[in-house]
């Protein structure tokens, strides 16, 4: 069992939020990202997209390319039409020899959306979850047959947010649909993702870990605020600055065997949490959670 720990770029510069880290240099946040002792990082925003470039830049800071967010749009067209449309990104992660393809619906996705409250998440009819499944299963064994692991995130403002979003979503696909376990939106979600790790260890293709504010979140949500809102507010951390227990998170992936990414992905904003140090504390919270539990 091997496991490698990465980090989102996301903490330095925020894709959704441009503003927030748009004037820090690609350079600054890939020598952070190296000092602090990551093997690997996500795509950005800021990254390059073609693979002759990216791939020598990434090796003169000694990190690989962990794999990245591509929006996937199943719920208003079929699978056929899905893999035509993700045949750059796949492209360029098999290019920089990525073993994982993180995709997320967003087709009505409202987490980007500033004008839509934390509780306007859309919500699929029972009677959708078989089509949809099938067009994900669909899309999963394409990205299997190309040898990547294929991981769903689940994500607050998603058609897959709480924990009955996840059961209905992993009833409904086949085994090639792997889930990136994000323990920040599965706790604020709702997700008991212990139980997750336990029930569909099968499942568990990807790992993100970032902590959460309890109260920082129930006052957004009881405010009107919207995803985006509680990211500024500062409903999200590092492991290590808030109140999730990764030692029990750790104890499971052990229990099943997990082998793979742990990535650091926690959004704040970097005027307010330098991502350099946060990103240190994070790790080293991670690293010793992980030697406790003999998950090495």
């Amino acid at each position: 069992m091997t496991i490698r720990f990465g980090v989102s770029p996301i903490a330095w510069a925020n894709d959704d939020m441009p503003e927030l880290g748009g004037d820090t240099p690609l350079p600054s946040i890939l020598a952070d990202i190296r000092d602090v002792g990551f093997a690997g990082v996500e795509l950005g925003g800021k990254f390059p997209r073609d693979a002759a470039t990216l791939k020598p830049l990434l090796s003169s800071y000694g990190l690989d390319l962990i794999g990245g967010w591509y929006s996937g749009s199943l719920l208003v067209q079929d699978a056929q039409a899905e893999i035509a449309a993700l045949q750059p990104h796949l492209q360029l992660l098999e290019a920089m020899g990525s073993d994982v393809f993180v995709f997320a619906e967003t087709s009505n996705a409202v987490h980007g959306n500033c004008g839509v409250a934390l509780t306007g998440t859309p919500r699929l009819a029972a009677g959708d979850w078989a089509r949809f499944g099938a067009r994900m299963t669909e899309v999963a064994d394409c990205i299997a047959a190309q040898g990547l692991k294929f991981a769903y995130h689940h994500h607050l403002g998603t058609v897959v947010e709480r924990g009955e979003d996840v059961d209905a979503f992993l009833r409904n696909t086949g085994a090639s649909v792997g889930l990136t376990l994000d323990t920040g939106h599965a706790t604020l979600g709702g997700v008991d993702y212990l139980r997750l790790i336990r029930e569909w260890p099968q499942r568990i293709a990807h790992v993100h870990c970032k902590d959460i504010r309890r109260a920082v979140f129930e006052k957004c949500r009881g405010d009107g605020a919207s995803f985006l809102d509680g990211v500024l507010a500062g409903m999200f951390t590092v492991p290590g600055d808030g109140s999730i227990d990764y030692d029990a998170v750790m104890r499971e992936l052990k229990a099943i065997g997990y082998s793979g990414w742990i990535v650091i992905e926690a959004e704040q904003n970097p005027a307010l949490a330098p991502p350099k140090p946060y990103a240190a504390k994070g790790l080293s919270t991670l690293r010793e959670a992980a030697a406790r539990a003999g998950l090495a």
